[in-house]
């Protein structure tokens, strides 16, 4: 049986931009040009475009019309972690790190190799952590903000593993989810693992624009309300306290669940209190030590109402029966310690640092960020193309990540988000000087 001729005019399109007879950027005929030239219905073309964006090849902007993608740029680049070369530099990840936590870990290590319990860190652990590591979590939150007793938490393998053991425990499949527009990518991985149906809400310039969640539970079943509202991740933004209790509001008023991200929390010096402390019975707090002490400490908290706490249980259950009790023995040493604090303020001066460097290297250029935050956000020129940016730097050695991982709307911006603590600040010096270069290039190309 012959293939409908749509099918022969995706294949010809697709070849011509394989082989670099469509060029990365260029913009194709309107709906109604293609209909036109090629003798098929309006609808016809629509759905020709539609598949080559299902294949990655063509991006739909709203109000802009369809462009090809720059087919170098590999797919899931900045949602799924890419192998970056020795000689490159990765701005697309962050994974900070200060002098001498090599030699904090070895000194723990050695700790707790001399502790009189070494033998039941080699047993199972209750599902959700002991008793004295759930306690050592909840006096360490209590100086972040969020007060609560060691019953309430639970401990997790990372931040990630805390968000998906709430999607897992508390939604359903088709469940409504208000999430910002620009997000967390690793909650839309989730959101698409578990079905979820994700509803963007814009953005002002300090948080979600409340009207539109509002008018949004109006009109829709809206289950959760994900939200980061002490720095957002991309966008470094820190909700104010009016904004933070008009939220719980709207959640009270329509019986939605908060699931508060604060993973980047520790970099803001005195915010507002967290979401969990105000409405403790409606939200679910996560967090965890990744972001602050080490991307491979892979210990999460998750505080939650103790409604919720059998049905997180049994999903920690489900996917990895207990956190390794060796890697949360280390971390609630340092809890206790006072490491963990010494450390995220540390960190915080050295994020600060990154930040006026980031400031000084791409000067004259429009940045979205936060003081104290380890990434930035730069909105590009009109005319800019945010995939060709990075397949250019990516020839360059610099690996940074377009806005389409972080998208929840129909229209992704051009953008890239730099993340700033993955190099040293010499090296970075020099790449933002490059990335700069490049996006000033491309405006005038």
């Amino acid at each position: 049986m012959a293939a409908p001729r749509y099918k022969h005019l995706v294949d010809t399109l697709a070849f011509a931009i394989r082989s670099g007879r469509l060029a990365a950027g260029a913009r194709l005929s309107t709906h109604r040009e293609l209909a036109a030239r090629e003798g098929i219905a309006v609808v016809t073309a629509t759905r020709v475009y539609a598949e080559l964006e299902a294949m990655g090849l063509v991006s739909r902007e709203q109000g802009r019309g369809t462009f090809v993608r720059d087919i170098a740029v590999p797919a899931g680049h900045g949602i799924d972690q890419q192998v970056v070369a020795t000689d490159a530099v990765d701005l697309s990840f962050n994974y900070p790190s200060l002098p001498g936590q090599a030699d904090l870990l070895r000194q723990a290590l050695r700790e707790v190799a001399t502790s009189g319990d070494l033998d039941s860190l080699l047993r199972y652990q209750p599902h959700r952590g002991r008793p004295q590591d759930r306690a050592s979590i909840a006096r360490h939150l209590t100086r972040r903000g969020t007060t609560t007793d060691a019953d309430r938490v639970l401990i997790t393998n990372g931040a990630q593993h805390g968000l998906a053991i709430t999607v897992m425990a508390m939604l359903n499949a088709g469940d409504v989810v208000a999430v910002d527009a620009l997000t967390y990518p690793g909650f839309k991985v989730l959101a698409h693992a578990f079905h979820l149906d994700l509803e963007p809400i814009p953005a002002t310039t300090a948080g979600p624009d409340l009207d539109a969640l509002e008018k949004l539970c109006v009109t829709r079943p809206v289950r959760a309300i994900y939200t980061m509202p002490t720095l957002h991740n991309p966008l470094g933004w820190v909700m104010r306290a009016a904004d933070r209790t008009r939220l719980i509001e709207i959640a009270r008023q329509y019986s939605s669940l908060i699931i508060e991200d604060a993973s980047y929390a520790y970099l803001v010096e005195d915010p507002p209190p967290p979401l969990a402390a105000t409405a403790p019975d409606i939200t679910i707090h996560v967090s965890g030590l990744s972001k602050s002490i080490a991307t491979g400490l892979r210990v999460g908290f998750v505080v939650a109402p103790p409604t919720a706490l059998p049905s997180l249980e049994r999903a920690i259950r489900a996917t990895i029966w207990n956190t390794p009790a060796l890697t949360t023995a280390v971390a609630c040493r340092w809890l206790d310690d006072g490491t963990v604090e010494q450390l995220e303020m540390q960190k915080r001066r050295d994020a600060e640092a990154r930040q006026a460097l980031a400031g000084q290297e791409l000067a004259g250029l429009s940045l979205v960020s936060h003081p104290s935050s380890y990434f930035t956000w730069l909105p590009l020129p009109d005319d800019a193309r945010a995939d060709r940016l990075t397949a250019t730097l990516a020839r360059r050695r610099i690996s940074v990540s377009t806005a389409e991982p972080y998208s929840t709307s129909a229209h992704t911006p051009q953008a890239l988000r730099l993340a700033l603590g993955s190099t040293d600040l010499d090296r970075l010096r020099t790449t933002l000087r490059t990335v700069r270069q490049v996006v000033v290039e491309d405006a005038h190309t």
